[in-house]
């Protein structure tokens, strides 16, 4: 039985250091240089593959090959069959666990604006935010003849027209006899609307504002200004007139839907039948709803909506990183225990130089990007410097605490414990680093760059030879 010693903890403290001391210097290169898309896709794919390497040599490969070993009649010194499955199975429930475990976690910080960290993250979440606001816009629109009679499958072309627009209390939309060139739908706030100085009614989240002046062209009958801090989508009439170009069927419609609401001044019908709604449905899944890269505006007040976004955001980076140093402190600690039983080793003699690489040159590209990103936020940069120095801080003391649990404990419990980690780290890679590099990149870039990152840091095996 390995005995625990001071020095050998402040070795697992130091790998841990190193291991994470990217951290920094990505986040200083981050802050002073931004690069072109294509340069941190690669990296990222780059770190993503390095960190699957490690994953692969150092974590799933020996347990698996100590139960082949067994098997094929093993040798000297091999752990009994039985224990070797048993640390095989804990590894692999425990790499199950470890990646819902990570998901759930990840999505209760990302609530609270923890998806700032990365910019894969940010994407994925301003994307199906944007997603669910057109969704909720076009049920609003299948209430109206006019736009139930765009065949579903045409819908982007609408979509595509839509620009958000923002006003602030007391800002006016148009006056009372202006012509009527454009039309809203309303996502947040509250719009008066006054005739002839008068409030009659008040629209808020949902309404849609100005349809029937854009279908007739006649002035405006009344003035809309907003009574709080109003976000909306607006469609201009040429935009609006192309659309009618491209769907000559809708001009009927536009024709019979002119004339029979020229007299409603200040009344939205709403119209609550099926065929709202399954238009809306239909309109809805036949959109292309690809991953656009957000707006620095979007990203900025995103962040501000998140009083406790730092926070969160320093918990998720901390969530990412926080396996791989249990695992580095693991790692080391099952070199060690397999040199002192021959000598006592010297430090370079257990350093798993796999598994340091492969947290290394992943975390590198992660800082930098997450760097640019929280910059781009308005972040100040010692702000940003000590998040990460504190992260590097938190993986060092991280494997101090693998290399105590890893001896504290038997090998089958040290394999599940293991694959929690491999399988929030696994997760981690699929779910951030992989998509991250596939927004900023090419197939090809991302494809070759993964695959260096592996080959790389598969070839630091040699030194542990």
């Amino acid at each position: 039985m390995y005995s625990l010693t001071v020095e050998h903890a402040l070795w697992a403290l130091l790998l841990g250091g190193l291991s994470a001391v990217s951290l920094p210097i990505g986040s200083m290169l981050g802050v002073v240089w931004k690069p072109r898309a294509w340069v941190t896709a690669a990296l990222t794919a780059f770190g993503a593959g390095a960190l699957l390497a490690a994953l692969s040599v150092e974590l799933v490969a020996p347990t698996a090959m100590a139960v082949i070993g067994h098997g094929a009649g093993g040798v000297e010194g091999d752990a009994p069959g039985g224990s070797a499955l048993a640390a095989l199975l804990a590894l692999i429930v425990g790499s199950i666990g470890g990646g819902i475990l990570f998901v759930m976690l990840d999505q209760l910080l990302n609530a609270r604006g923890g998806y700032l960290r990365k910019s894969a993250t940010t994407i994925t979440y301003l994307s199906q935010r944007r997603k669910r606001r057109i969704e909720r816009m076009l049920h609003r629109l299948g209430q109206i003849e006019f736009f139930r009679s765009i065949p579903p499958e045409h819908v982007q072309i609408l979509v595509e027209c839509l620009r958000p627009v923002t006003f602030e209390v007391g800002e006016r939309l148009f006056s009372q006899g202006d012509r009527g060139d454009r039309m809203y739908f309303l996502e947040q706030g509250e719009i008066s609307l006054l005739l002839d100085g008068k409030e009659f009614k008040t629209l808020s989240a949902g309404d849609v504002l100005g349809e029937i002046a854009l279908l007739t062209g006649a002035p405006r009958t009344a003035q809309a200004v907003a009574r709080s801090h109003t976000v909306a989508f607006v469609l201009i009439k040429e935009d609006f007139d192309r659309i009618r170009k491209i769907l000559p069927e809708i001009e009927a419609v536009t024709a019979r839907l002119a004339s029979q609401r020229l007299d409603e001044l200040h009344h939205y019908q709403e119209i609550t039948s099926r065929a709202a709604a399954d238009w809306a449905k239909q309109a809805a899944n036949a959109l292309r709803h690809g991953t656009s890269l957000p707006t620095p505006h979007e990203v900025r007040v995103a962040a501000s909506e998140h009083s406790g976004a730092p926070l969160a955001i320093w918990l998720g980076s901390f969530l990412d990183g926080i396996s791989e140093s249990f695992v580095i402190g693991a790692g080391f600690l099952a070199i060690l225990s397999t040199k002192m039983a021959y000598s006592e080793p010297m430090f370079v003699e257990v350093i798993p130089y796999t598994l340091i690489v492969g947290v290394f040159l992943s975390n590198f590209p992660e800082a930098m990007s997450s760097s640019i990103g929280m910059k781009d936020q308005g972040w100040k940069v010692p702000k940003i410097l000590v998040l990460w120095v504190s992260l590097m801080v938190m993986s060092a003391i991280g494997a101090v605490v693998g290399y105590l649990v890893g001896a504290g404990v038997n090998h089958t419990v040290v394999a599940g414990i293991e694959g929690i980690a491999a399988g929030a780290m696994l997760t981690m890679i699929a779910q951030t680093m992989i998509p991250e590099a596939v927004h900023l990149g090419s197939p090809s870039i991302v494809g070759l760059s993964t695959l260096a990152g592996f080959v790389s840091t598969v070839a630091f095996k040699i030194l542990e030879l």
